[in-house]
């Protein structure tokens, strides 16, 4: 008498079994955005122009004497818009007849060409710091460097370079308010184990970051010398370059710190087309098309309001 088992059964027997879901790949957090002051009065063209003031001189004044008057001295600031971007996918008629998953696929395209987008945004400001200041250059300002090399070995971050920002952006007369520095993740690894703020015996006021680590999400738990520190992965990077005498490890990391205060933001841009989506059915390849594109500009407004550290990457 024969049963119904496997071995019975096996051409009844699924060899693989297939989601009904699809598998999203993870995405970090994008936060540039909001660090750059963009402009609205843009009704028509690429360039937009800034002007700009400098401050009023004080000369003694001599009795009975003639006053001595000075002009005011006056710049422009330009920028253009540069990128227009696309990003684009179709799917097929046959695709659509034949790929269970096909529905789902097309309604990914959107969002999908969106967060491309937004990426591409994301890598442009992280980059505005390098692209804005003068490379092998100290970038001096008010007699303080803006652009340095870690001090740690062989290129490290170290905590002085928190103190040097700091003092860079004081002796610029930028607000002490919000301020922010955006690293690199070896950064964060590298400020976690150092010795002088893992001990927590010797240095009690670092306690906060021993106990709970100093990231928490894309944010530091504590603040470093009235910095709050976020981690990126989009941070520029510089190939070879040498500052003062001193050369930057390769493939340097471009950590940024600024104050992110409303009124002084470092970056200025301005969008010519915000992300536009355009659909359409192909009768003559059959497949149904869409289309994400922008345009912006953006650039380096306020030099004194960007300290750059460059940094060894890890390995």
């Amino acid at each position: 008498m024969a049963g119904n088992t496997v071995a019975t059964l096996a051409l009844a027997k699924r060899a693989e079994v297939w989601s009904a879901e699809l598998k999203e790949i993870l995405r970090d957090e994008l936060q540039g955005m909001k660090y750059v002051d963009w402009l609205s009065d843009f009704p028509d063209g690429d360039t937009f122009k800034i002007p700009s003031l400098g401050d009023a001189t004080v000369a003694d004044y001599v009795e009975d004497a003639a006053v001595s008057y000075t002009a005011i001295d006056d710049a422009q600031f330009t920028f253009t818009i540069t990128d227009y971007l696309q990003s684009s996918n179709y799917i097929t008629n046959k695709a659509m007849q034949d790929v269970y998953y096909s529905n789902q696929i097309m309604s990914q395209f959107v969002p999908l060409q969106e967060r491309a987008l937004m990426e591409r945004l994301e890598t442009d400001i992280m980059k505005l710091a390098q692209t804005g200041q003068t490379a092998a250059n100290p970038n001096t300002i008010n007699g303080v460097d803006h652009r340095i090399i870690g001090s740690g070995t062989g290129g490290k971050i170290a905590v002085e370079d928190f103190a040097k920002a700091l003092r860079a952006l004081k002796t610029g007369k930028v607000p002490q308010k919000n301020l922010v520095a955006i690293v690199d993740p070896s950064v964060e690894f590298e400020m976690n184990t150092l010795s002088n703020i893992t001990n927590v015996s010797n240095n009690p006021r670092w306690e906060g970051i021993v106990n709970s680590g100093i990231a928490s999400g894309m944010s530091f738990v504590a603040n470093i010398y009235g910095f709050d520190v976020y981690t990126s992965n989009y941070l520029a990077t510089k190939a070879s370059e040498t500052i003062s005498g001193s050369a930057a490890p390769s493939n340097a990391i471009n950590n940024i710190f600024f104050s992110a205060e409303q009124s002084v933001l470092p970056f200025v841009g301005a969008w010519r087309q915000m992300p536009e989506v355009d659909t359409e059915y192909n009768k003559d390849y059959q497949r149904t098309e869409f289309v994400t594109t922008a345009r912006y500009g953006m650039k380096l407004y306020r030099p004194e309001n960007m300290v750059s550290v460059l940094t060894k990457p890890m390995a």
